[in-house]
């Protein structure tokens, strides 16, 4: 008979792994967005219609 109890932790054990590597990218991309520089941001003229 197949120990329910061995797989139950086995299983338990892998998601809190798979959701501590998740939570470390997420930080991870959190920090490279933060220190990201500030992009540059240009304010384009308005185009001139065809009736002017």
């Amino acid at each position: 008979m197949p120990d329910y109890k061995e797989m139950y932790f086995k299983l338990f054990r892998a998601t809190e792994k798979a959701m501590e590597i998740l939570i470390d990218a997420q930080r991870e991309c959190e920090e490279m967005y933060i220190n990201a520089p500030t992009p540059e941001i240009v304010v384009l003229p308005p185009l001139e219609s065809e009736e002017e």
